[in-house]
């Protein structure tokens, strides 16, 4: 019998499932959206049930259009972005909305506890480089500080993955990379930290139990058959954090490779085979998707800008989408080829939900600067995608000062898709950029993969994915446009260090 292995990745705005084959290929996927709810700045959240309907439907919709029977599935794995935080309560029900992992209103909590505990502390036992808002650990100090009753009521904190894992198996149970960024977790002893946990007033029993990245946590129960339309008894992996499995995904699985994505999220992957702090305390340090690799990891919220931008300024590229079927961002994408580097000295600041490493602030905020009468929508445009190329660029060289020998950049995710972006970012950076074909489901076949080694297919799920994917297109750096974004990005850094006196706290304009 053929054995074919399902990958579902919660993402940030959508989830997407896709089924593999022992060699790595997509057989099939299948993708559905949600909105983020922002009721206030700095708050995003949403409801539980919407996490929930969303993966039934992503899943019942790859299985519905297959040529293979649900039956035929060997295993489930899963991948998640990190720190959205749920709270449960006695009987695991959610209470209230989920906190996503971009939220920033647990920014005096960040500041509280980085001052009690310190950074190198903080750094040393979790690989992140200081505290952030975005981390769990502020958001349930934030709890305990703001609705007190909702921390009293919490039996369980968790994270969206823990949560789906519940769902699909009756087990409570985390891992290694998703832990990582939670700041409750010594990432040298993989197990939870106990001064953190006695200044947050919390206990063990709180949270959920440790597993190894990918291992096999359970099979999927007669409840979650019901819910997600899977077939009951197929084995669960516990799976990774999304950027752990979407760098696997992309062969992005042995030292020396550069992987970037640019989707609700900017972040970037460099694998090392043994923990690496930064000693100038910039660069964070994740497990990666395979038990015993770590993976240098910048992100920034930077790459939601450009949905925002669609969303908010797009409505005719929209309407046409919609009348005509010619995609939003493929619209876009010919704005910004009309205008030459530089955007006629247009500079943007992507924060829109502050700045990640190697530039981390929680205060941070998207800016505009150097409009004048001669700029049109199109170099806005252009100025979006060389303002997150900026971030982008801030993350290699931060990697590369760790000794990382960047030759070569794996690109990923919505905004691979874009020609002009990833000639951006290949001339501003002075280093090829590649995309492959299939990436568009690199988190799905990462936690497939290692889903994979979790049930015994394969002994290692390096191999197999070193040869899943293949080069689609290459983008070569233009060596003339080269001083143009040198000095862009001596601007945006002078920019971005000139504006942080006039970053506050959102509640200081109330």
């Amino acid at each position: 019998m053929s054995s074919f292995l399902l990958g579902v990745d919660v993402g940030t705005t959508a989830i997407k499932a896709a089924v593999f084959d022992v060699e790595g290929t997509e057989v099939g996927s299948n993708s559905e959206e949600y909105s983020l709810l922002t009721p206030r700045a700095g708050h995003v959240e949403l409801d539980p049930e919407t996490y929930t309907n969303t993966f039934a439907l992503a899943v019942r919709g790859v299985l519905r259009d297959l040529p293979v029977a649900a039956g035929d599935l060997t295993v489930l794995g899963l991948s998640a972005q990190g720190e959205t935080l749920l709270c449960l309560d006695a009987d695991n029900t959610p209470i209230g909305r989920a906190i996503v992992w971009m939220d920033t209103r647990a920014t005096a909590e960040s500041e509280e506890i980085e001052a009690h505990f310190g950074r190198p502390a903080i750094h040393k036992t979790t690989g992140q480089v200081s505290m952030d808002a975005i981390w769990p650990a502020a958001k349930i100090l934030w709890l305990r500080r703001h609705q007190p009753e909702v921390f009293e009521r919490t039996a369980k904190f968790v994270l969206l993955k823990d949560y789906l894992v519940y769902l699909l198996t009756g087990r409570l149970v985390s891992e290694d990379s998703l832990l990582c960024s939670t700041i409750l977790w010594d990432i040298n002893t993989r197990h939870y930290w106990p001064e953190m946990l006695e200044y947050l007033g919390l206990t063990e029993d709180q949270l959920p139990e440790i597993a190894e990245q990918g291992a096999i946590v359970g099979d999927v129960s007669l409840a979650g058959a019901s819910d997600f339309g899977l077939p009951s008894g197929l084995p669960v992996s516990v799976g990774a954090l999304d950027q752990a499995c979407g760098a696997l995904g992309v062969g992005n699985a042995v030292p020396g490779i550069f992987s970037e994505s640019t989707g609700s999220a900017l972040t970037s992957v460099t694998i090392v085979e043994q923990l690496a702090l930064d000693p100038a305390g910039r660069v964070p340090c994740f497990p990666a998707a395979i038990p015993g690799q770590y993976m240098l990891h910048n992100f920034s919220t930077g790459g939601m800008v450009m949905r925002w931008y669609r969303d908010e300024f797009c409505a005719a590229e929209t309407q046409i989408e919609e009348l005509c079927g010619i995609n939003a961002y493929y619209l876009i994408d010919q704005e910004v080829k009309q205008v030459d580097p530089g955007s006629e000295g247009l500079i943007v600041l992507p924060h829109l939900q502050g700045s990640g490493p190697p530039d981390l602030d929680n205060y941070a905020r998207g800016a505009i600067f150097g409009l004048t009468l001669a700029h049109k929508k199109q170099h806005l445009s252009r100025g979006i995608m060389e303002g997150v190329t900026m971030v982008l660029r801030r993350m290699i060289d931060s990697t590369a000062q760790l000794g990382v020998d960047v030759k070569e950049i794996i690109s990923l995710s919505g905004g691979s898709k874009s020609d002009a972006w990833c000639q951006i970012k290949a001339d501003a950076t002075q280093v090829p950029v590649h995309t492959l074909r299939g990436a568009e489901s690199a988190a799905c076949r990462g936690a497939a993969l290692i889903a994979g080694v979790g049930v015994g297919l394969w002994d290692s799920a390096v191999p197999t994915a070193r040869n899943a994917v293949e080069v689609d297109r290459s983008f070569q750096p233009q060596p003339e446009n080269a001083a143009v974004y040198d000095q862009l990005f001596a601007r945006y850094m002078t920019l971005q260090e000139s504006l942080k006196p006039l970053f506050q706290p959102a509640s200081d304009f109330r």
